[in-house]
């Protein structure tokens, strides 16, 4: 479906009425959406118990792509769950990776893209190393866990770090943010060199999810315009 790195604001499901969520994927897809993140949490990598393969189920029948961003301590063992269950890229967290270079090439060839992530107390380093083998790098600019947290704005140096990586040795690769994303702070996301933008409680904790998820849009193109 994504063919070219044009930005892409993407709804986490993290922040999402556990009720209606089919509803609001609906309203989030009629604002020109097409992308959206599932969080998965295990208790023991995060404090904290999220999603499963039915949240992927749910957002591929209303035809989005979907990243499974893994915050477990055993993604390699769980991300055959996920890769059934339909998702387009796994990303797994390179602070329980022994080898994260061969556990991209181990989630590739299950038949969809990989994803390495790194915490905000964990250099860039290792992502850096492993870029070859990475489709989508994932800065996180909160410590992962519990949706609503604060932006880590000095997160940054590491998304720059990865764009001039990416763009010397032109790779084919997504930068992703996620963590705190709001309307105000997007910009220095898309600024920095991030293109792909999850934003949870600035688009589904808004009173119109819609007009929230056009203005992060917004923002972010005309950081990039400038």
């Amino acid at each position: 479906m994504i063919v070219a790195k044009t930005l892409a604001v993407v709804p986490s499901l993290l922040a999402g009425d556990l009720a209606r969520l089919g509803e609001q994927l609906e309203v989030v897809k009629s604002a020109g959406c097409h992308w959206i993140s599932v969080d998965v949490m295990d208790g023991h990598f995060v404090p904290n118990l999220s999603f499963g393969p039915d949240f992927v189920r749910l957002a591929k029948k209303k035809g989005f792509y979907v990243d499974t961003h893994l915050m477990v301590t055993n993604p390699l063992q769980v991300a055959p769950w996920f890769v059934e269950a339909g998702t387009d890229i796994l990303t797994a967290h390179i602070e329980v990776l022994e080898n994260p270079a061969e556990a991209m090439k181990q989630i590739r060839k299950m038949g969809v893209k990989s994803g390495l992530a790194v915490k905000p107390k964990t250099n860039v380093e290792g992502l850096l190393g492993a870029i070859e083998n990475v489709d989508l790098a994932l800065v996180m600019t909160v410590e992962p866990g519990f949706g609503g947290q604060k932006f880590m704005a000095d997160q940054m140096p590491k998304v720059e770090a990865l764009r001039r990586k990416i763009d010397a040795e032109r790779l084919d690769c997504w930068i992703q943010v996620d963590g705190g994303v709001n309307a105000s702070n997007i910009a220095t996301c898309a600024a920095a060199g991030a293109d792909s933008l999850v934003a949870g409680s600035a688009v589904f904790a808004a009173k119109d999810p819609a007009a929230a998820f056009r203005e992060l849009e917004k923002n972010a193109r005309a950081a990039v315009q400038s």
